[in-house]
């Protein structure tokens, strides 16, 4: 079976998800591609609605003709755990966090791919909160052993952060998740980790919840938001109520939500001399092994992380 970049074959890329315009996968796979060397390698969006998804994966998987053959797909919402039962093969890691974010087409010659599925959401977690760590944080404890940690959400990518969290060495794990959806998916993870994980059903509105979760967030010396933009502004009132200076140098806030940054919950955690990162980080944290996963080379950094800064100055 080869990898995705062997020999000189033109291949094509793709972010799927619903909505995909926001994303800029593009940005760094394009930029990874340039400093590779991959010329005629193609990287775009595709809207996928999720009755669509097995014809999609289909595509990808089918023989090569005169086509571009697929290397592989970037997966978003709302198809990270959906995906996992549609394909031929799932890394552990991924299979551990339910949830696939990049699927690799292997093939051998020009028939049919087989499709793994990978999770490398755990290391874009995993690397920005890492980088976000202060430089005299010599404990351990910012850049997570043995922190108190909150996840806000309780989907795919909360799912990622609890295994991310795990590989830190965070010891103290609160999930809270909004009431629609549960803890559910987010305690099944856990415990396929072995993770001792307390919940916090969430009820966005409610005053005494939102104090309640407000207060778990002040606690904790790293809180991974996980919410679509504007989901945790309800927060941003009890959480200003509950943040202490003190011990405040060490913390640190991961808020998935790239665009309009700070986010209102992110500016209010800074207040108080809190370390805050983007998700923009962990996006290009994530595409680091994602590109090496379907090109067979590592990508550098450094100019990845320039076209997206370039890119989110831009928005």
């Amino acid at each position: 079976m080869t990898t995705p970049g062997s020999g000189d074959s033109v291949r094509r890329a793709a972010v799927i998800g619903l909505p995909v315009a926001h994303s800029l996968s593009p940005v760094l796979h394009r930029a990874a591609y340039r400093m590779l060397g991959l010329e005629g390698w193609m990287y775009d969006l595709w809207e996928v609605n999720p009755e669509h998804l097995p014809a999609i994966l289909a595509e990808v998987a089918a023989p090569s003709t005169t086509e571009p053959a697929w290397a592989g797909l970037s997966v978003t919402m709302p198809h990270k755990q959906t995906v996992l039962p549609m394909l031929d093969a799932v890394d552990p890691l991924a299979t551990v966090a339910g949830a696939v974010n990049t699927v690799v087409a292997q093939r051998a010659g020009t028939g049919r791919a087989l499709l793994t599925g990978f999770n490398t959401d755990v290391a874009g977690i995993v690397g920005a909160l890492r980088e976000a760590a202060p430089a005299d944080a010599d404990d351990g404890t910012a850049a997570g052993g043995g922190a108190r940690a909150l996840v806000l959400g309780s989907g795919a990518t909360a799912c990622s952060a609890l295994a991310a969290l795990a590989e830190i060495g965070a010891t103290d794990l609160v999930v809270a998740a909004r009431r629609h959806a549960g803890p559910g998916r987010a305690a099944a993870a856990a415990h396929r980790m072995g993770l001792d994980v307390t919940l916090l059903t969430w009820n966005p509105g409610d005053a005494k919840s939102d104090q309640t979760v407000a207060e778990a967030c002040a606690r904790a010396d790293i809180v991974v938001s996980t919410l679509p933009a504007g989901a945790a502004d309800m927060l941003v009132e009890p959480l200003a109520a509950a943040l202490d200076p003190r011990g405040a140098a060490r913390a640190i806030m991961l808020d998935v939500v790239y665009a309009s940054w700070p986010t209102p919950l992110a500016a209010t955690w800074m207040a108080t001399g809190r370390h805050a990162v983007p998700g923009w980080l962990m996006l290009l944290h994530q595409a680091v092994p994602q590109v090496a996963l379907m090109t067979g080379l590592t990508p550098p950094i450094a100019p990845m992380r320039e076209a997206l800064e370039n890119a989110v100055a831009d928005r």
